[in-house]
C-alpha cells in the first residue's frame, strides 16, 4: 500500500487541520477491517439521518454508545455466561465489538431504539444560525444619499 505524507498540506494551509486530519484516518485505517457488526446509514430527512446496527444475541444492558469529540463509539459487550449450553452450530456472533463514526460538525445523536435485534441511532445535524445562508437586501443608492456619506466622512477625516 502506499503512504502519503500530509505534512506539507500542514505547513501551507490554515485552518484546514481537520481536513488533513481526516485524509490522514482515511488513509491510516487498514484495509482488512472488521465489518462485523453489519450497519446501515439512511438520510431520513434533509439533515437527519439513521445508523441501523445488526446486534442480534445482544440486550440493550450490554450495549452502550457515546460521543465524543466529533465521534460516534457504538460499543457491545456480552454478559460473561458460562457457556453450559452445547451447541451443534454456533452462527449467531455475540463478540464484544466497538464501532466508530466520525460525525460532521453541527451533527448531534437525538436518540437511539434497540428493536428486534436492531440498534437504531437518530443523528440530525442543526446549523447555527450564524452559518446559515442570509439574503442581504441592496438598497437603491440615490445621489443624495452618496453624497451625504461622502461629506460625514470627510467631516470625521
Amino acid at each position: 500500500m502506499r503512504t502519503f505524507d500530509l505534512a506539507p498540506l500542514y505547513r501551507s494551509s490554515v485552518g484546514f487541520d481537520q481536513l488533513a486530519n481526516m485524509m490522514d484516518r482515511v488513509l491510516s485505517n487498514e484495509v482488512g477491517q472488521s465489518s462485523y457488526p453489519p450497519y446501515n446509514i439512511e438520510k431520513t430527512a434533509d439533515d437527519a439521518y439513521r445508523i441501523s446496527i445488526a446486534v442480534a444475541g445482544f440486550a440493550s444492558e450490554d450495549l452502550g454508545i457515546e460521543v465524543k469529540e466529533n465521534a460516534l463509539v457504538v460499543t457491545a459487550r456480552k454478559a460473561d455466561d458460562a457457556d453450559t449450553k452445547a451447541y451443534l452450530h454456533r452462527g449467531i456472533a455475540t463478540r464484544a465489538f466497538e464501532r466508530r463514526f466520525h460525525l460532521a460538525d453541527h451533527v448531534r445523536v437525538t436518540g437511539a431504539s434497540h428493536v428486534d435485534g436492531m440498534l437504531h441511532i437518530e443523528l440530525e445535524r442543526e446549523i447555527p444560525e450564524a452559518l446559515k445562508p442570509r439574503r442581504i437586501e441592496i438598497s437603491r443608492g440615490d445621489k443624495a444619499h452618496i453624497e451625504k456619506d461622502v461629506v460625514d466622512a470627510k467631516a470625521v477625516n
